[in-house]
């Protein structure tokens, strides 16, 4: 198997800055001993503190972990040590047979993976027990009444603060936003008490809030409205402002279904804070399917220390099968199978700014109420002007740079005012950088 990782891609792997730091400072030839590779699995033997070296061990294909010291992390320092030696120096690795430790952990992890498979198989070939539907249509009837309950009040809320006009807000506290936000809640339709509590900070987000505030009302009104008309309305729009409302679908009974084949290259990854769940950490990984040219969201969640997803690395393509999410425009989508990653990256980037806006406005005339846009843009210069960072095309169209992407200045020198591709979110009326190439 062809070593396709990158140094960079192996650090993004880190779990941490100082688990990073530290597998580079101990991917040093002279601490390891014994070093082998047999073109999947490579090893080696780090002499710590204590008197017996540590064992790691990395499975590349995935990639997967093993080490023998009692880090908690993962993967550990050992591992990212050695993974780096494998990038840097493969010729210091002797081509050899596994030695009976790693061959124990890869057999485990065979029967592991058949094992899983087994217990899926059972599962899909077990008797279902019967649903009582009489229960689940009793059920699903009480929670749409409360739902259109929730609705009325909150028309009444919105058509309040049209009436009072969006200065108001300025001087209200968070209390005004979390009141009807609550309510929802209660009438269980947890999406819309989301994009409440979202708007709670947007009259204080700086100039051009007026617009954008109007902006999210008119998507919420947009929402409840469609909502008492649902039977009215095609049926992937009738999925789209079920999901908006806080309806939910099961992964497993989504991944039964036929997905799309692809070569899929991970084109940029997020993880950031829920500002309205403390713990919960969102994790977004874009991908774009080389044949479909189709963009894919994977969304993953961690509450407090959990460890989130690290086996999809930015600027890295695999082979895989991904089902999307029901909707007038899909974009979030969960894997249902992958293979090994292959050297193999070529993105679509749409031709100019105005060519990206086109894709963004047919994407929401589909469905309204998408929060995040893919972008992957070629032939820009980023460059500070009005009073803003921006991009700018050679068709003299500008996309604003989000105030809160820390890191123009390196985009800049990066660039070195000459045009870049570059791959990111249009958010609330911004772009967000997530990755950009130069000189290829």
């Amino acid at each position: 198997m062809p070593i396709n990782w990158t140094v960079e891609q192996i650090i993004k792997i880190s779990p941490d800055a100082a688990s990073a730091k530290a597998g580079k400072e101990l991917a040093n030839i002279r601490k390891w001993s014994r070093l082998g590779f047999d073109g999947q699995f490579v090893w080696g033997y780090c002499q710590g503190s204590g008197k017996d070296p540590y064992k790691a061990c990395t499975d590349i294909s995935e990639p997967a972990f093993k080490c023998s010291c009692p880090s908690h992390k993962f993967p550990c320092k050992h591992s990212i040590a050695l993974f780096l030696l494998l990038a840097n120096q493969e010729e210091a690795f002797a081509k050899a047979e596994q030695p009976d430790w790693v061959k124990a952990w890869a057999e485990a992890r065979v029967k592991q993976a058949e094992k899983k498979a087994k217990k899926e198989e059972k599962k899909a070939t077990e008797e279902v027990k019967p649903i009582d539907t009489a229960k689940q249509a009793k059920r699903i009837a009480e929670r749409e009444a409360k739902i259109i309950a929730g609705l009325e009040e909150l028309d009444l809320w919105l058509k309040d603060l049209i009436r009072q006009g969006l200065a108001s807000v300025q001087t209200a506290n968070y209390s005004f936003w979390d009141r009807p936000a609550a309510r929802m809640t209660d009438a269980q339709a947890p999406g819309l008490a989301r994009m409440i509590r979202e708007m709670a900070g947007i009259s204080v987000s700086g100039e051009g809030w007026q617009e954008l505030l109007l902006e999210r009302l008119s998507r919420l009104h947009l929402l409840t409205t469609s909502y008492k008309n649902l039977d009215k309305l095609p049926p992937l729009v009738q999925e789209d402002i079920r999901t908006m409302i806080g309806w939910t679908q099961k992964q497993d009974e989504l991944l039964k279904n036929t997905g799309v084949a692809d070569k899929w290259t991970v084109l940029g990854l997020k993880v950031e804070d829920d500002p309205l769940t403390p713990g919960l950490k969102t994790q977004r990984v874009w991908l774009q399917g080389q044949e479909s040219k189709q963009f894919a969201l994977i969304l993953n969640f961690a509450f407090a220390k959990q460890p989130l997803d690290n086996s999809l690395v930015q600027n890295t393509t695999f082979q895989a099968e991904l089902v999307f999410f029901p909707s007038a425009y899909p974009l979030r989508a969960v894997i249902k199978s992958r293979q090994n990653i292959i050297d193999n990256k070529e993105v679509m980037f749409s031709a100019s700014i105005s060519q990206a806006f086109a894709s963004c406005s047919e994407a929401l005339a589909k469905n309204p109420w998408i929060e995040r846009f893919p972008m992957a843009l070629e032939n820009v210069v980023p460059a500070f002007s009005k009073d803003s960072w921006r991009l700018c095309d050679d068709e003299s169209n500008e996309i604003a740079i989000s105030p809160s992407y820390k890191a123009t200045w390196e985009l800049l020198a990066f660039s070195g005012g000459h045009p870049i591709k570059i791959f990111g979110e249009w958010y609330q009326n911004k772009f967000f950088p997530l990755n950009f190439w130069a000189e290829n």
